[in-house]
């Protein structure tokens, strides 16, 4: 129980950490490299362009979606007492 909650504390701070861009850049590079391509060379060049490219991609699209959900009127009801007169 004790480890299932460090766990939950771990994966917690990590998701509150955010990525420098130089740090963003170096993971960029590393999977370009993964891919196989060297660095300096036009494809890797491209490779880099494609990736951020799709995360532009992501961002666009995601900023879509709110958009439309917070465009939607909200219909707010409100109950409306009448008080009952006892005579």
């Amino acid at each position: 129980m004790r480890s299932a909650v460090l766990a939950f504390l771990a994966l917690a701070l990590a998701a509150c950490t955010t990525i420098t861009p130089e740090e963003r850049r170096a993971l960029d590079e590393e999977t370009c490299r993964s891919y196989g391509f060297r660095v300096g060379t036009d494809a890797f060049a491209g490779c880099l362009q494609r990736i951020d490219l799709d995360r532009r991609a992501e961002a666009r699209a995601s900023r879509a979606e709110f958009d439309r959900w917070s465009r939607t009127p909200a219909v707010v009801y409100r109950p409306v007492f009448v008080p009952v007169r006892r005579d």
